[in-house]
């Protein structure tokens, strides 16, 4: 099915091309890298007055720079839009919330969990001495649970202390991974904005809450004030037709739309829709999954609609609550809760404009496998299947799928086999090791009492704590060089389930459990290929089929969201020929200056950049993660960086999770500023929180490639090439090496109000700045 649509520039270009005309496609667009929040090419929205915009001055209270009130015509709004509205701060009453814009937040709920311990400690940086709200926060210990020593025990401690000292729902090692624990004791609500420092607060979206990622120096903003920043995301429709089939599962949905459509929501949150009959094919358990592990698609959110399927569920959850008085999810749902949700339900406006829409016959899918090493290499189990591509480890864990419902569906793979052998459940094949925890006690105690979790162990299944554990590469069971593993986690980059040169490849759990199984990655007997099978049926657009009239409401749709967001962060100044010239902060750079190092690669990942196995060592000094950044990607990486480069990168630039580490490790190896053809959204943020500056350019990145041909290549290339910004013009200025090319460029505006943050040296030092002022 054929749809036009807008092929807009990248939004680094569409800052300084903004009156050139947009081009028309058809079958596919070109992915739009609009307005976001990373670094320098949005910034200038914060200071920049346009029509229909004027800036609100602080209220009384402490505030962030970020915060822009901005008064627009009253329009339609989409489902996020409504809900950050909701949990804005500061606004006037006039305010009607957009893509793009800043706002000041106080979230409905924000979870920490190993790294409660850094936050707090940075809380306690600020002379806070009191958590703003102890019921906004939960404490959950998952990530590196089977760590018994001291120095992780001591941690656990203080993190148990500190919770207990302040008031804050706390859950302990082997209770459950912390976005499951949110979830199953309903900390979060359909309809609100609840927020965690961990990538995968995404998963949210799976029962209609806005869920998306902080990092720990927000979440020492929240503790002292109950407030942090967001910037308001583009947001793209996800049409979902047809009903899923039998054997297909929510994970092959996301790992399809992973590699299907690579870039197409990068930095996006996506709203999802369908039909009742095409929602009801999706459980609340495959609807965690997928919206779970949008983040590695690249999205900010994915979030379903309050719907028919989610009633039942909420409904069996308030039942439950109400016959079991020792469970305390009964303080947060009743069905009275329910009915008061239900008797006005939040929904986007119609007529809502979105930055892209794209859609996905669930009929159409068959089940996918997704790797080697990126999830953005997705493969028809029908292909991959032939292969017998040999299975050295298998792993069923982490909140993506491991709920009762999967270890099911896996352990249902042995029950069939059984038939066929005499009604013994069969054991895993030789030199394979399966690997199953459960995403908390609660769920194990279910799949305990279904019999499924008998069945993995009697059919060879090494049992975990119900924590993360191999899925951040963490414990017991690690891929070791030259393996091949097959996992129902989220992520299977180089090194992230351990070893940088084993082949980690991500399915659902029926097929993680059949391939531990049969030895090779396999299929079940669950899913039959219909007769006359054409492929997946998926595109741009809404699915339905196409008129004229249809498809130029969709053009004309995406055109009208990509010029307001355009007219929204675009200078009104008459000419890009005369630069304007910035307020510079005391204290501030006018100018930075280095030669350029070149890591020739999209996606490079915060694995690739600060390996998982430290990220929870709280004793890493700054030396200690700079002799470990990059050593993901590029083992020698320090060896070849020298004090004041600067590091350019491909597409993506920082996606992965949200560990700080990323950030200041590269601050640590003494880079005071990175260039990516685009930056992953919280990389971004916590470069800003931390003081490493960056920008967007894919013209530089599209000069570095067409000059430094494959032959040229190595993991870290020192270029020649020489870069300043111009921070007071805004301007890149290149040189291409003694004898090359001498080029420049017009970038963003570095506002004064974040030349503050970067200048007393992040985020942290900017509130505790702030707390100090407004004592005085």
């Amino acid at each position: 099915m054929s749809h036009q649509a807008i092929a807009a520039a990248p939004w680094a270009r569409a800052l300084r091309r903004a009156s050139t005309s947009r081009i028309l496609s058809r079958h596919r667009l070109s992915s739009q890298h609009l307005p976001r929040a990373p670094f320098v090419q949005l910034q200038r929205s914060i200071n920049t007055t346009t029509p229909q915009r004027a800036t609100l001055s602080h209220t009384q209270e402490t505030g962030f720079p970020f915060t822009e009130a901005l008064v627009n015509t009253k329009t339609p709004q989409t489902l996020t839009e409504k809900i950050v509205q909701a949990h804005a701060v500061g606004l006037p009453d006039t305010k009607v919330v957009r893509s793009g814009d800043y706002v000041q937040i106080r979230p409905h709920r924000f979870m920490s969990h190993d790294n409660t311990w850094p936050i707090a400690k940075k809380f306690m940086s600020l002379g806070a001495t009191k958590v703003n709200d102890p019921k906004q926060m939960v404490v959950a210990l998952d990530h590196d649970v089977q760590n018994i020593s001291e120095t992780n025990l001591t941690k656990y401690t203080q993190i148990e202390a500190f919770a207990k000292k302040h008031g804050i729902d706390f859950f302990k090692a082997g209770h459950g991974i912390g976005h499951q624990v949110m979830v199953e004791e309903l900390f979060v609500w359909p309809g609100t904005l609840c927020v965690a420092s961990d990538s995968h607060s995404n998963m949210y979206g799976g029962i209609s809450a806005l869920g998306t990622a902080l990092v720990r120096t927000d979440g020492a903003a929240v503790y002292s004030t109950g407030k942090t920043w967001l910037q308001v995301p583009p947001v793209a429709k996800l049409t979902l037709t047809g009903t899923l089939p039998p054997g297909v599962h929510g994970k092959d949905v996301i790992v399809f739309l992973c590699g299907m459509f690579k870039d197409d929501v990068l930095n996006h949150a996506v709203e999802i829709t369908g039909s009742e009959e095409t929602m009801a094919s999706l459980s609340i358990d495959e609807r965690l999954c997928l919206s779970n592990m949008s983040t590695e698609w690249g999205a900010l959110a994915a979030i379903f609609p309050i719907d028919e399927t989610l009633k039942r569920w909420l409904r069996f959850k308030a039942t439950e609550a109400a016959m079991f008085k020792d469970q305390t999810v009964q303080e947060r749902i009743s069905h009275e809760k329910i009915d008061e949700l239900y008797a006005n339900p939040i929904k986007a406006d119609q007529g809502a404009r979105y930055a892209k829409q794209l859609y996905l016959n669930l009929s159409s899918l068959s089940p996918y496998v997704s790797g080697p090493n990126s999830v953005k290499v997705s493969t028809p189990l029908s292909e991959l299947g032939p292969k017998n591509i040999k299975v050295d480890k298998a792993y069923i864990v982490s909140c993506t799928n491991s709920r009762a419902s999967d270890l099911l569906s896996a352990a249902k793979v042995f029950q069939d086999a059984a038939k066929a052998n005499g009604g013994e459940i069969p054991k895993i094949a030789d030199g394979v090791k399966l690997y199953v925890a459960a995403a908390s006690k609660n769920e194990q105690d279910i799949a305990e009492a279904q019999g499924s979790w008998q069945t993995l162990l009697d059919a060879g299944a090494t049992p975990l704590p119900a924590a993360c554990g191999p899925c951040i590469g963490l414990g017991t069971g690690l891929l070791e060089d030259g393996e091949v593993g097959i996992s129902a986690s989220n992520r299977n980059f180089r090194g992230r389930l351990g070893s940088r040169n084993a082949a980690a490849y991500l399915a659902s759990p029926a097929v993680v459990a059949a391939s531990a199984l049969n030895g090779v990655i396999s299929g079940t007997i669950d899913y039959k290929a219909p007769a006359n099978y054409a492929g997946v049926d998926y595109g741009f657009g809404n699915g339905i089929a196409d008129t004229t009239e249809s498809e130029l409401g969709s053009v004309l749709e995406q055109l009208e969201s990509l010029i307001d967001r355009v007219e929204s962060t675009v200078s009104e100044s008459p000419s890009s020929s005369t630069p304007t010239v910035s307020k510079s902060y005391p204290g501030f750079p006018e100018k930075i200056s280095g030669e350029i190092i070149f890591i020739d690669k999209d996606n490079l990942d915060t694995d690739n950049i600060y390996p998982g196995k430290y990220t929870y060592q709280d004793n890493m000094t700054m030396e200690d993660q700079a002799r470990v950044c990059m050593s993901n990607y590029d083992p020698n990486f320090g060896q070849v960086v020298k004090p004041n480069d600067i590091l350019v990168s491909g597409f993506n630039l920082g996606c992965g999770s949200s560990r700080e580490q990323a950030a200041t490790a590269i601050l640590a190896s003494k880079i005071r500023l990175v260039i990516g053809g685009s930056l992953g959204s919280i990389f971004a943020r916590n470069g800003i929180n931390n003081a490493l500056l960056g920008l967007e350019s894919p013209r530089l990145v599209e000069r570095l490639r067409a000059t430094f041909t494959p032959s040229d290549k190595v993991p870290t290339l020192r270029t020649g090439w020489t870069l300043t910004w111009d921070i007071t013009r805004s301007v890149l200025e290149v040189q291409e090496g003694e004898n090359g090319d001498r080029w420049e460029e017009k970038v963003g505006e570095f506002p004064e109000n974040l030349q503050e943050i970067i200048a007393v040296g992040g985020l942290t030092e900017w509130v505790k700045k702030e707390i100090a002022k407004s004592e005085v």
